[in-house]
């Protein structure tokens, strides 16, 4: 990547205090965009900001603070010109187990919150006709998976939604992508691991639960996704619209 690809460019990047999003926000300012870290955690944003970036504490589910997030980075950084939606939240259980609190929670912050971040956004973008959106969904929005009705179904909604806006924002010069990682090394995933279950058993997979392994032997980095992120964001994507890029290893076996 050129230091310069994203030079004089303001990129919006929520989830941006840990795991993948601070990948992301690390890359693009590398590549000399003034990042906007915006995460819950306002701290653990501002502990890894990137120099000339700011960090912004938001819960992206309540559509009043990420329109007002939104409207700070414009005065504060300048026109966002992308925008990296990583911030996401893990649920596992039965469904039968699964009560209204525990369904509806991974919806506020996987798909609610590409909504209204991405809402915000483009309404800035379009009277501009320029931009780029990704969305950091997952491989389980394509394949089903047990004990994750819920995180799946969130990140189903949230792919869906990227592409129906990438398909409304096209006229406009703005283009729209998903980032459908596989198991990645993040506390997320980490957070997973009891029962026998760890790096290894995830490489192999659980036939017992219908889980194919990594065909690629290596659970992926944070940065092995945050590259696929900026590419999608970046010129060398300029006729990429409306795609879902896989970066799992081969687990799914693009099912």
């Amino acid at each position: 990547m050129d230091a310069a690809e994203y030079a004089g460019r303001v990129a919006l990047v929520t989830g941006a205090g840990r795991g993948i999003g601070a990948a992301v926000a690390a890359q693009l300012a590398a590549g000399g965009a003034a990042v906007a870290a915006v995460d819950l955690d306002e701290a653990a944003a501002a502990a890894g900001v990137p120099d000339g970036g700011r960090a912004y504490g938001c819960d992206v589910a309540d559509s009043r603070a990420v329109d007002a997030v939104v409207a700070r980075v414009e005065a504060e950084l300048g026109p966002i010109a992308l925008l990296a939606n990583v911030a996401g939240v893990l649920a596992t259980g039965d469904v039968v187990d699964t009560d209204d609190a525990q369904w509806a929670h991974p919806f506020d912050v996987n798909a609610t919150g590409v909504f209204t971040v991405s809402r915000a956004v483009a309404r800035l973008m379009v009277p501009r006709g320029a931009g780029a959106i990704v969305t950091v969904g997952s491989n389980a929005a394509g394949v089903p998976r047990a004990s994750m009705a819920a995180y799946a179904a969130s990140k189903a909604a949230a792919t869906m939604f990227t592409k129906c806006l990438g398909l409304e924002l096209a006229p406009h010069g703005i283009r729209c992508n998903v980032v459908a990682p596989g198991s990645t090394d993040t506390a997320m995933q980490r957070g997973m691991w009891h029962d026998g279950v760890d790096a290894e058993s995830v490489i192999r997979g659980s036939p017992g639960t219908f889980k194919t392994g990594i065909p690629l032997g290596r659970i992926a980095d944070p940065d092995d996704v945050a590259e696929a992120v900026v590419f999608l964001l970046s010129d060398r994507a300029r006729h990429i619209t409306m795609h879902d890029l896989y970066v799992d290893g081969g687990a799914t076996l693009r099912a």
